[in-house]
């Protein structure tokens, strides 16, 4: 069990930032279950699983280096850290207060995933240390008042913790100096075959029996979210994902479990635990690889920011705000 810190290059400087150092954490436990984590976007980029035969594979899509993570001409946010606001703000624009924020665009009229500078393309401060059987990385950022647009210096945190029991932690936190808004989220393309084969053989069940309705453009719809039962977004039973196309967003009510995942030929399951209000499923079908994996991304509702009647999104001095979600792998601990 151990942790290790290596290089893994220098960041070329895009939209006028200077050129950082980048280096990758590696979080062992010593019995085939290791995650490593890059502070550049504090993206998840490996986490080994082993299957029913104790063979560790990668169980999330990777990127081949540094330079590809870096691409903004279509970024895929893969393993990233997604922020300050993940998913989209319509208009790329909100109100606080009876003022009005104008955020950067990076997606036709709208703003996405925190902007065309956000979390994920921006390298964090990182320390790790061992504690008792645990492995803990903690990485902060700064984010500056207008951020992409976003009022107040924000102080971001991405924690990762691994042990023996085979469990993965994501916890991210936030504080501000003055009213903002802040959804954080991991944005990990999942693949419990070790990427040998798409995720169509893959069996899903979702704890949700309600999803927020989109537009053509994926802004929500007015109205309360619309109950999915025995439709084909059902997953409240597992079933295989054949060619299902996902890019929805399901409502978690009950906080015992948010999805399960799993892969028969490989062995693998992965349970999703989660105190977010909601779970957006992505299957990757626009990727440059179709299908190499399946987001589960826990988090804030789509467009809270301009919906009152979503769950709040807003945070005040004083306040903090938290996220917590466990990825389970119960084969890595037997």
């Amino acid at each position: 069990m151990g942790i290790v810190r290596t290089p893994v290059g220098r960041t070329s400087g895009h939209g006028g930032r200077k050129p950082a150092e980048v280096h990758a954490y590696t979080l062992d436990t010593g019995n085939g279950f290791a995650a490593t984590v890059w502070t550049y976007g504090a993206t998840l980029v490996e986490v080994l699983v082993p299957d029913s035969a104790g063979r560790a594979e990668n169980v999330v899509v990777r990127l081949p280096d540094l330079r590809s993570y870096e691409d903004r001409r279509s970024p895929a946010y893969v393993g990233a850290t997604v922020g300050r606001y993940c998913r989209c703000v319509s208009g790329g624009a909100f109100s606080l207060d009876g003022v009005v924020h104008e955020l950067d665009r990076n997606d036709g009229a709208h703003h996405v995933h925190g902007g065309p500078l956000g979390f994920d393309g921006q390298v964090w401060e990182a320390d790790a240390e061992t504690r008792g059987d645990r492995l803990v990385l903690r990485l902060t950022l700064q984010s500056p008042d207008g951020d992409q647009g976003y009022p107040g210096d924000l102080t971001a945190e991405a924690r990762y913790e691994l042990g023996p029991d085979g469990r993965l932690v994501f916890e991210f936190g936030a504080v501000t100096t003055a009213p903002t808004i802040v959804g954080l989220t991991n944005h990990a393309f999942w693949n419990l075959s070790g990427g040998s084969e798409p995720i169509d053989g893959h069996r899903l069940a979702l704890n949700s029996r309600r999803t927020v309705a989109f537009d053509d453009e994926l802004i929500p719809l007015p109205g309360p979210p619309r109950d999915i039962t025995g439709t084909p977004l059902d997953y409240t039973r597992p079933r295989r994902l054949d060619r299902a196309r996902l890019d929805t967003f399901y409502v978690l009510d009950d906080p015992a479990w948010a999805a399960e995942l799993c892969h028969e030929a490989s062995g693998r399951t992965m349970w999703v635990i989660t105190d977010q209000p909601g779970l957006g499923v992505y299957s990757a079908d626009h990727y440059r690889t179709p299908r190499a994996g399946l987001c589960l991304e826990a988090g804030a509702w789509p467009d809270a920011p301009n919906r009152p009647d979503f769950p709040s999104v807003r945070l005040d001095p004083g306040q903090r705000y938290r996220h917590r979600t466990v990825h389970e792998f119960p084969i890595a601990r037997s």
